[in-house]
Formats: C-alpha cells, structure tokens, sequence
C-alpha cells in the first residue's frame, strides 16, 4: 500500500511549509523509503505560468515543461528529484478538468457538485501521482492556510483519503507560527491551538504538530500545544529559525520526527547515513571565504522570485567552501541615475537574472556594460542573455539601436527578436518554449571546460531568441557562441574568453541545480569570482 503524508499550515502562509514537506521525504530518503512530493495550490490559475513573480515568487520549470511553483524546486534540491507538471495540482487544473468531462457527457446527466466530483477528481490526481515512478509514499503540501475559502475542496479530499485509504497509510502533519511576543519574550501557542481546533473543524485531526518559531520551544510550550492538539507529546517537534533551510531535516530528525513517522506508518527502517548532507551543511553553515554578489533584478522587492537562482549561487559556493552573499539591486536605479552603475565596483561578481518587459531592461544593461569594461566576473541568464547579446551590439558592433523586439518592438536592429513559431501564438499560458532541450556545447570553450562534455540537458522558458541575421557581426566581432540547439537555430551560450569571466546562457541551469552537484555555470561563476577576489589569475575549470 502506498502511504500518504499530508502537511498543512495555519496562522498565516509562508510558515514554512515547503520546507518542512522538503525535510520529512529527506529524512525518509535517509532512511532508504522512496517518496514523491506533490504541492497544491488553491488559486484558481491552471498553473503558475502568468503570474508576476511579485504575486507568488519564481515560476519554478520542470523537466517535462511544467510551469509550477517555487515549492517544487525545494523539493527537487532536498531530494535530487525530477518533477513533473502533475506534481503541481491547482483549483484552475481541477476545475478545468471536471469542466471539461462535464461538457462531454461523463456525468450522465447528474448534477455536478464539489462533493463528490470535484473531491473525487482531487483524489485522483493524488493517487496518480504516486505511479509516476512507483512511490512508497505521497507527501502532499496544501499550499495557504487552514479556513481560507479555495482551500477547503482539497481539505475535505485529503480527509476523505483518511476514509479511503485507511489510519495505518495515511498521516496528517500541521506547522503553524508560534510567536514570541517582544514586551515579555514569551512563546505563545494560542495562535497555533486556534489553528488546529479550524483543522479539526474541517475533520482533520492532526497526528503530528510543528510548531514553527524563532527558537526551541519549552517543555511547558510543548505540553501545551500536546495538550490542546490532542496528541501525545512524542508527536509535537518545533522547526526553529536555522541559519540555513537546509539544517531542518536534522535539526527535526534529532528530535525524532524521522522515527515517529516510520513507526507510525508502519516502516520498519534504519536511518542511514547523512554524511554527505552534513557535510554540505558544514560547507554552507561554516564557511572558509566568502564573496559578494550584486543581483540587478526587476523584481528584487521579493527574494523569492530568484530562490532558485540564489540556491544555485550558495550550492556553488558550497562546493569551494565559500559564503555567497547577494545584494539585491532594482535594475531601475541605474536609470534614474546613471552613476549608481559605479556602485557595482564594490562586488566581487555581477549577476543578471531572468525578466520579462521594458520596465528596468536597460538598467540591467547598463550593469552588463559595467561587468564587461570593468573585467567583473558576470553571469546572465535567460533575460540577462538576451540583454548580454543587445549591450554587444551597441558597445561592440556599433548597432547603437540594437534591441529586443520585445522591448522595442520598431527597432532597426533587432538583435533579439520573438521565435518565429510564437508569431501566431495569442494564448499566454504554458506556451513559451519550456522545458529541457538538448544543447550541443564547442569544444575548447569555457561552457566545454565546465559541463566537460559535448551535450547537455537544461530546462527553458523563453519565447525570443537571438536572431540570426546578426549573428555574423557578433560573432566576428569577438562574441562567443559556444552552445547552440542540436538544428543550430537557437544560440544558447555565450561566452567572452578574453574576459575574466563573461558568460551567460538562454536556459536555466539553476533549475537542475542541487546541493550535492551544483549547476556547473553557477559554480563557475562563483570559483571565478571567489579568484577575483583574491588577485589570482583567470580560473581554469579542469
């Protein structure tokens, strides 16, 4: 029988749950059990797709092309998975697809209703999801809060899998805040009790509560919320503030989460070595050197709309014992004054992100400007590609209104313009090229010495490419195109070999980036700027 963990939260969003739903499959995993990870979110969106990263953070790409969200990327980096779009189940999915069968006659003329339909069709999907690589166990993470109104159809499904599936298969975790209050320094659990008895309200009783707070809470704490959570206090851990995520796993496996949890699922398992993951964790935590990192971004009010680029920037840290640290710069500065650019001389490395939009582009360029005549280690992605090829153009080729079609649509040298397969698309959502596309990399390029192999497989979400007519003109002019796609239409990176280091890439390499194997641009990036730093020559990436 395949065993499913539900983790739900209360009290308020972004307690942590994704984290936490990340720490018990690695404890599980450390443990030798196979799990998958599903994350629901109950807005009514089919996918993450066309929402700023303003409104719910970094759209986070799977291998098969899924736009989902950001929480699915935690879980591909703490258990080295890869996703698919199924494993992100949303309201607009669900209602779409009970919809759909509505109009072609499945029902037989009932009355279509939340209960059971759409419940049904919720189970379903869970269910499914579990076959895709043959899973012992299904953790699901209900995204939002216990009593927000979109949540409850999923709510009222996973209790009804309780019915369906049995005690002994399934198991209800809920986190929620427990705060300090400033004026005593007191943990109160009042807002936590609140959030269980709305859970229970619902028909949910927890089997197992996290109380997420600044510290370890107290024994008198723990009682308490035992107590009023209605469970033994063995049952109660507390996931306190780390200075890195990816403590949390052994922080609760000390308490005995990953112990209770296989033993109350009927697991008869060993935990087994985490040295490997400790050691990562040492690397991250205690750190030997440590570089700075200006990130000039459009949407850099909200961290979490680049989390999975500064995973990658701190997995490549990681891996030479060194402390990212990443200031997060509006590219629009650099408009309204242009010697703000001047700021940049105080990093040790340059990084464009991802973007969409005229809004802040050419603040960006200007800070591409910046990298590239002041021989600073830079790394653009996606967008920060694109806008490395126009800044070329101008500076270099002499272009001097060289452009991106999708910023100026009259320019006369549109050096970046949309593919022309995205000419007659009208529809916005899951259209853009995504997903994992082969690239042929050139021997003797800096891309070769990194990945040290002549193909790769790295995730996309773009619709304008590099265009092709000025491709000549870039290229003999000095610019590097040391990946392309297989049919030799899409450049894919680019590379200045007489610079320290100047590179950037049309995909994602962040995407695929993990603890233990970090992205091989991103830790290139950081090695160079980590030798920078220091006054040493231009690294070598044997």
């Amino acid at each position: 029988m395949v065993k499913y963990i539900f983790v739900t939260g209360g009290v308020l969003s972004s307690v942590g749950k994704g984290i936490l739903t990340s720490s018990i499959g690695k404890m599980l995993q450390i443990r030798g059990l196979n799990s998958t990870v599903i994350k629901i979110d109950p807005y009514v969106n089919v996918d993450a797709g066309t929402m700023n990263p303003y409104m719910h953070g970094e759209v986070f790409v799977t291998e098969d092309g899924g736009e989902t969200d950001l929480d699915l990327g935690w879980y591909e980096r703490f258990l080295d998975l890869g996703l698919k779009q199924e494993n992100n189940l949303t309201t607009g999915l669900v209602y779409r697809s009970v919809i759909e069968k509505e109009r072609r006659g499945d029902f037989l003329g009932r009355c279509v209703q939340i209960i059971p339909h759409i419940t049904n069709e919720i189970k379903k999907r869970i269910k499914a999801v579990s076959k895709l690589n043959n899973s012992e166990i299904v953790l699901t993470e209900v995204g939002g809060t216990v009593g927000d109104i979109e949540g409850l159809p999923f709510l009222e499904a996973i209790r009804q899998m309780r019915i369906d599936e049995g005690f002994e298969n399934t198991l209800y975790v809920h986190v929620a805040l427990v705060p300090v209050l400033d004026v005593t320094g007191e943990l109160k659990t009042k807002p936590l009790q609140h959030s269980v008895n709305e859970l229970r309200r619902i028909g949910i009783q927890p089997d197992t509560i996290v109380a997420r707070s600044p510290y370890m809470i107290d024994a008198a704490a723990l009682g308490k919320i035992a107590l009023f959570g209605t469970i033994p206090e063995k049952a109660v851990f507390c996931s306190y503030n780390a200075k890195s995520v990816y403590e949390v796993p052994l922080i609760l496996n000390k308490q005995g989460m990953g112990d209770f949890i296989c033993k109350r699922l009927g697991f008869s398992c060993v935990e087994k070595n985490y040295q490997n993951w400790l050691n990562f964790v040492k690397s991250v935590t205690k750190p030997k050197h440590e570089v700075n990192i200006a990130l000039v971004g459009k949407y850099s009010g909200l961290s979490d709309s680049y989390v999975s680029m500064k995973e990658a920037l701190t997995h490549g840290g990681a891996k030479i014992d060194t402390q990212v640290c990443i200031s997060y710069l509006e590219s629009e500065k650099f408009e309204r004054d242009p010697q703000c650019v001047k700021e940049l001389q105080n990093f040790d490395g340059i990084f464009i992100p991802y973007g969409f939009g005229s809004r802040g582009s050419e603040g960006k360029i200007a800070a591409i400007n910046f990298a590239r005549v002041k021989d600073i280690p830079f790394l653009g992605i996606c967008f920060g590609f694109q806008l490395a090829v126009i800044e070329y153009a101008r500076n270099v080729c002499g272009l001097k209104m060289a452009n991106s079609s999708e910023i100026v649509s009259d320019s006369p040298h549109q050096v970046i313009d949309i593919m022309p397969e995205q000419r007659s698309i009208k529809s916005k959502g899951a259209t853009m090229r995504l997903g994992s596309h082969k690239i042929v990399i050139k021997p003797g390029t800096i891309a070769h010495s990194l990945y040290k192999t002549n193909e790769i497989y790295e995730r996309h979400r773009h619709r304008f490419e590099v265009n092709l007519d000025y491709l000549d003109i870039l290229k003999s002019k000095g610019l590097i195109f040391s990946g392309n796609s297989t049919d030799g239409r899409r450049m894919e990176i680019l590379e200045l070999p007489n610079q320290y280091f100047f590179f950037a890439s049309q995909y994602h390499g962040e995407f695929k980036s993990r603890p233990e194997k970090p992205s091989p641009v991103y830790s290139g990036f950081i090695k160079a700027c980590l030798s920078k730093k220091k006054g040493k020559e231009k690294p070598t990436f044997t």
